[in-house]
C-alpha cells in the first residue's frame, strides 16, 4: 500500500473513532511493539479482531477494528477482571500488520521436483505441501517452471473423488508429482480458466492458451506459454497443459534427427512446387514439430506461405497464420477455399479431419500448390488406404500425394549410464528377420557385431533416458506405387501397399527403430512400446 493510501486510511479510522467516542491509535507510530502471546492466541486474535497493544499489572489496552463487536469487548472485560481494560480503534491495515508479527508467514521453499524410477512418498508430500501453501497463480507458475526444468511435454490435472492428482509427462511417460485437496484444486482450475479465457461452468470440452509472466512469492519471474485442453469429468474438470518452449532457430530439418537418406528424400519432395505431403501418427508423436520445421525451411521472401491451424501453436514471422475455430462451426475446408484466393505457394493445414478437407487439399496439390498437413493413421500405408476410402477411386487424386511420413517418439538412452545386455537366440532371430526385410540401398555391415542396451541409473538421471527422438517411415509415390493405386479400392490393403513401398526402398518404422536400438540409441522395449 502506498504512503498516501495508508495516510487516508488512518485519517478515516480517526474520524470513525471520534464519531464513536473512542480512542484512536496509529499502530505504525508504535516503535517497539511488544507481543503479548500469553493473553490471546493467534486464532483468537483472528476471530475476535482484537490485539493487545499494552499490558501492565493493572491495565490492558486492546486495539480493535470497525468490525470488532460489542459482545467481544464485553467478553474481554469479563475475562481480564484483574486489569482495567480499555479499547482504541486501529485501522484494518494496522491490524493486519500487527497480526503478521504474531503469525509471520512461513517462508515458502520452491524445491525442485526430482523424478525417480519409483513414486516417492517424500516427493509427493514435499510438492503437495508446497502447493498447499501458495496461491493459485503461484501453483500454476511453479508447476510450469518445474515441467520445463524436467523437459516435460504436458502437465495433467486430474480430478478425483477426493482431491486431485497432478502428473507430468516426461519423455513420453507420466509421473505423479502431487496430490492436492478439492478446495485447492478448485482454486487452481479457476486460475487456469481465468488465464486461458475459458469457463469453469461449461459442460463442453474447451481449448485455451496462456502466454503470461508470473512472479512467484520468492520474487522469481516465470514465463508461462502453454495450450490448455479441458473436459468435464465425473468428479470435476480435468485439464492437460501442453507446454511450448518455442525457439525459431530450433525449427530446422537439421535439428529433427533425420538420417542423411531421410533428409535427402524430404528436401527433394519439398523442393518441388506442388504435391501433398502428410505427416501421420498419434497425438504426441512430434508431427507438429516436423511440420513447423519444414515450414521454417521453406520460409523465404520468394514464397507465400499460409497456414490453417486449430489453434495456432507457434508464431513464425513471415508466414500468414490463420486460426480455425472448429468449435464455432468453422471447418478447415471452408477456410481452405478462401486461402486459395490469396495465391499462396505453400499451404499448411493443421489436420485433415474430413473428406471435404482431404479433397480440397488434393485439388490444391494438383493445381500447383505444395500442401502440408497431418493425418491420424497408424502407419504410412494405413494413411493411404484411409485417404482412398475418403476420396474414392480417383487415380488423379492419388497421384497428387508425394510423401507420407509416419513417425513415433521413443526415449533416447543416456550414453553415460546405458548397459549392454545379452540377446537370447529367439530375440536375435527376430531382429535378424526384421533387418533382413530391408530392401533399401543402405549399408548394414555395421550390424555384424551389434549390441542391445538397457537403461542404467545415476543420481543425476535415475531413469537412464535423456530426451526423445523420432523413428520414421517415408512412403514416396514411386511409379510402382502409382500403378498399384490405379487398382480398385477393394483390392488394396495397407499390407499390400506396405509391401510395394518396402520393395521400392521404404524402411518401416519398426525397421528404423530396430536399427536405432542396435546402434545403442534406445532399447528394443521402447520400439515395441510404440510400434
Amino acid at each position: 500500500m502506498s504512503q498516501d493510501a495508508r495516510f487516508d486510511e488512518e485519517q478515516a479510522t480517526l474520524r470513525r473513532a471520534r464519531v464513536l467516542g473512542m480512542q484512536y491509535t496509529d499502530v505504525s507510530s508504535i516503535e517497539n511493539k511488544v507481543l503479548y502471546r500469553d493473553l490471546l492466541s493467534v486464532p483468537e486474535i483472528r476471530e475476535l479482531r482484537a490485539i493487545p497493544l499494552y499490558s501492565t499489572e493493572h491495565r490492558l489496552d486492546f486495539g480493535v477494528t470497525n468490525t470488532t463487536s460489542q459482545k467481544t469487548m464485553q467478553m474481554l472485560r469479563q475475562r481480564f477482571l484483574d486489569q482495567q481494560v480499555s479499547y482504541s480503534i486501529i485501522s484494518d491495515t494496522g491490524f493486519n500488520d500487527y497480526l503478521l508479527l504474531y503469525d509471520p508467514p512461513k517462508k515458502i521453499e520452491y524445491a525442485n521436483i526430482q523424478i525417480s524410477s519409483d513414486v516417492s512418498d517424500n516427493l509427493l508430500a514435499s510438492v503437495s505441501e508446497t502447493l498447499r501453501q501458495v496461491n493459485a497463480d503461484d501453483m500454476l507458475a511453479y508447476l510450469v517452471q518445474q515441467a520445463f526444468n524436467l523437459k516435460a511435454s504436458d502437465i495433467h490435472l486430474e480430478s478425483k473423488l477426493e482431491g486431485a492428482r497432478i502428473r507430468l509427462r516426461v519423455f513420453g511417460v507420466l509421473h505423479t508429482v502431487a496430490i492436492i485437496d478439492t478446495d485447492k484444486y478448485r482454486q487452481l482450475i479457476s486460475a487456469l480458466a481465468s488465464a486461458a479465457n475459458i469457463s469453469t461452468g461449461s459442460q463442453e470440452d474447451q481449448t485455451g492458451q496462456i502466454n503470461k509472466l508470473y512472479k512467484l512469492a520468492t520474487g522469481e519471474e516465470v514465463t508461462v506459454n502453454l495450450r490448455v485442453e479441458t473436459v468435464p469429468a465425473i468428479n470435476g474438470i480435468d485439464a492437460v497443459l501442453r507446454l511450448f518452449n518455442f525457439r525459431p532457430d530450433m525449427l530446422s530439418l537439421n535439428k529433427l534427427g533425420l538420417d542423411p537418406r531421410q533428409e535427402d528424400i524430404i528436401r527433394d519432395i519439398i523442393s518441388h512446387p506442388s504435391g501433398l505431403v502428410l505427416f501421420v501418427g498419434p497425438t504426441g508423436s512430434g508431427k507438429t514439430t516436423t511440420l513447423y520445421s519444414i515450414l521454417n525451411e521453406l520460409n523465404t521472401d520468394e514464397r507465400k506461405i499460409v497456414t490453417l491451424e486449430d489453434p495456432v501453436e507457434y508464431h513464425i514471422d513471415g508466414i500468414t497464420q490463420i486460426p480455425v475455430v472448429s468449435r464455432e462451426g468453422h471447418s478447415f475446408a471452408e477456410k481452405f477455399r478462401a486461402v486459395l484466393r490469396l495465391d499462396p505457394d505453400v499451404i499448411m493445414v493443421g489436420e485433415i479431419r474430413d473428406t471435404d478437407t482431404a479433397k480440397t487439399a488434393l485439388q490444391a496439390a494438383l493445381t500447383g500448390h505444395l500442401v502440408l498437413s497431418t493425418y491420424h493413421a497408424s502407419s504410412a500405408s494405413a494413411a493411404v488406404t484411409r485417404l482412398l476410402d475418403a476420396i474414392g477411386e480417383n487415380p488423379l487424386y492419388a497421384s497428387a500425394i508425394k510423401l507420407i511420413q509416419a513417425q513415433r517418439l521413443v526415449r533416447r538412452l543416456d550414453n553415460n549410464t546405458k548397459k549392454p545386455i545379452e540377446i537370447d537366440q529367439n530375440l536375435r532371430t527376430h531382429l535378424h528377420n526384421i533387418v533382413d526385410g530391408i530392401e533399401a540401398d543402405v549399408d548394414l555391415s555395421h550390424l555384424q557385431d551389434s549390441q542391445l542396451y538397457e537403461p542404467g541409473s545415476s543420481n543425476e538421471n535415475p531413469f537412464g533416458f535423456d530426451g526423445q527422438f523420432a523413428i520414421r517411415e517415408l512412403l514416396t509415390m514411386t511409379p510402382d506405387m502409382k500403378m498399384l493405386l490405379t487398382r480398385p479400392a477393394h483390392e488394396l490393403t495397407s499390407e499390400i501397399i506396405e509391401q510395394v513401398a518396402v520393395k521400392n526402398g521404404m524402411i518401416t518404422m519398426q525397421q528404423d527403430g530396430v536399427l536405432r536400438a542396435l546402434k545403442g540409441d534406445t532399447t528394443y522395449e521402447e520400439i515395441s512400446r510404440v510400434v
